[in-house]
């Protein structure tokens, strides 16, 4: 049986400049109530390596780096039904309203998407031609089986962006 799931509230601030996309959270965020919970999600670990900051499992500091870095994170999709965690189980999808929280937020300069499923719904709700750049970036999930490495090479482009 499907079950109907929502996203989590947008993580932003008026000083973010960056917004991280995914697609809605998996059964573990969902059961702890946090971005990127599930303990093989590379997210956090590519973040903290990213800034060079020291890794910690304590969700309000994780938020904190995400803030001091000017980054803000929410998922394209508002609510579906889902069986487990597979984005290719998402049915009957609702967008979240991305292009009205990039007009209450004007400073965001760019969109990472974590992964394609994020990148192809987005594409859907602002459309191909969209004035700020969006950028596709290997799905940190432990589903996607790309090594760490291979996955932060390509997030890395998200520090031309941060400054």
């Amino acid at each position: 049986m499907q079950n109907r799931i929502s996203s989590f509230p947008p993580i932003i601030d008026v000083h973010s400049r960056i917004l991280i996309l995914g697609s809605i959270p998996g059964v573990k965020s969902l059961e702890k109530q946090q971005y990127y919970a599930h303990p093989q999600n590379k997210f956090w670990k590519i973040i903290f390596e990213l800034f060079n900051e020291d890794f910690t499992e304590d969700y309000p500091e994780r938020i904190h780096i995400l803030r001091k870095h000017h980054i803000a994170i929410w998922d394209v999709i508002d609510s579906c039904e889902r069986k487990g965690s597979l984005d290719s189980e998402i049915k009957n999808e609702e967008a979240n309203q991305i292009a009205e929280l990039l007009q209450e937020y004007p400073n965001i300069k760019s969109i990472f998407c974590n992964g394609g499923k994020s990148y192809k719904n987005l594409q859907k709700v602002l459309g191909k031609n969209y004035k700020l750049p969006i950028i596709l970036l290997p799905s940190t999930s432990p589903l996607h089986t790309v090594s760490f490495e291979k996955k932060l090479e390509e997030w890395v482009k998200i520090l031309e962006f941060v400054k």
